[in-house]
């Protein structure tokens, strides 16, 4: 598997998996289903592996792909899903030996079905789905792998049991909810279920105002960061699709329509780089009506300053909760001034917005770099 395939943005490899699944083609799932300590990925990362050891996707960062990528081979032959647990935490053996990670992973390696197709077609729909997939226990006749998908408003759907369903309905609307995964136990008569509960969302969205040079580098590094990208350019200027090859949808629309131009919603993240005051204005405005969580405004903030001014000969301000929503200068400080340098200081502050996480540095942070999962006990 190549460097540019193991790294490729989770999308992609959504993409993959329906493609396999379409052409009906062999391919064995990798899932991390639980974490203790550290490591490169968290639960819910997957890897896509072929017959002929290639794949997409990564689950570690190198210290277990050629492990998985041997076992997948024995699943296919068997054509059964198993559950596998690897302990990176010693030091007497090759896996302590500077491998990347220090912790305990364990991953579920199945073969790849129609059992997973509501999981693309949701995604792809932009519908969160959760999934619920039965990992071990001594408290079940299911067999390793059956499941049951959950959608909000509508509950569960799928082959197990209404008892073990009503047990995971409080902790999967939460993980669907957030997104994260765990491994879930529950008590049943006969023993302890041990469940996957996987909360499946669709991308964020990034939606570019502009149509100036350096929106082709926002658009780039966004999708590698795994953002549908949506570039808008102003009074049709260059509302061409050639000319932004990595946007996901290229819409001209006047500044005055931007509440109007789509669904806005606080999965959807806005940057305004049109470099032109009036129209930069009328946008602000406008964003400022729907639910976005974040409005990136390109310039200086002397430029803001201005803008505020002449709003406010209009009788207009702005109250805290809108000056919260709005960041101007836009991007995190990160030096440099190169259009690459610039879109990854743009990129990069979208991102921890959306991940509802401060910027710093990692090594100045108490506690574990990923959130920890937590769940809200029924008792």
């Amino acid at each position: 598997m190549s460097t540019s395939e193991w790294s490729l943005p989770e999308t992609d490899v959504f993409d993959r998996i329906r493609a396999a699944l379409d052409d009906d083609s062999p391919a064995v799932l990798a899932t991390v289903t639980a974490v203790e300590g550290s490591a490169y990925r968290r639960p819910g990362a997957k890897m896509l592996l072929d017959p002929d050891g290639g794949g997409a996707g990564s689950i570690t960062a190198g210290c277990l792909e050629d492990e998985v990528r041997a076992l997948a081979t024995d699943v296919l032959e068997a054509d059964t899903p198993r559950v596998e647990t690897w302990d990176l935490t010693g030091d007497d053996d090759v896996w302590g030996l500077g491998v990347g990670c220090n912790g305990v992973i364990t991953v579920l390696l199945e073969p790849l079905t129609e059992s997973y197709r509501p999981v693309v077609e949701a995604r792809l729909a932009g519908e969160p789905i959760g999934v619920a997939t039965v990992v071990g226990g001594s408290g079940t006749d299911l067999a390793l792998g059956t499941r049951a998908y959950y959608r909000p408003g509508e509950g569960f759907e799928g082959d197990l049991d209404e008892e073990l369903l009503e047990a995971l309905a409080g902790p999967t609307e939460s993980l669907v909810s957030s997104g994260k995964a765990e491994t879930l136990t529950v008590d049943a008569d006969a023993g302890a279920i041990e469940v996957f509960v996987e909360g499946v969302r669709p991308p964020p969205e990034l939606v570019v105002f502009g149509s100036g040079h350096d929106v082709g580098p926002v658009v780039e590094l966004a999708k590698l960061v795994d953002f549908r990208v949506t570039v808008v350019p102003f009074r049709g200027g260059h509302a061409d699709s050639g000319r932004f090859p990595g946007a996901d949808e290229v819409v001209s629309a006047s500044p005055r329509d931007v509440a109007e131009l789509r669904a806005w919603d606080a999965d959807t993240y806005a940057v305004i780089m049109s470099h032109n005051f009036l129209d930069d204005r009328i946008a602000l405005e406008g964003l400022l009506e729907t639910s976005v969580p974040y409005i990136g405004l390109m310039g200086p903030k002397k430029r803001f300053e201005e803008i505020r001014e002449a709003f406010a000969e209009e009788g207009r301000t702005f109250t805290e909760t809108e000056l919260e929503r709005i960041y101007t200068p836009i991007g995190l400080n990160l030096g440099g001034d190169t259009p690459y340098q610039i879109a990854q200081s743009i990129v990069a502050e979208v991102q921890a917005v959306a991940h509802d996480n401060t910027p710093g540095h990692l090594s100045r942070q108490e506690g574990p770099i990923h959130d920890r999962v937590e769940l809200a006990s029924d008792d």
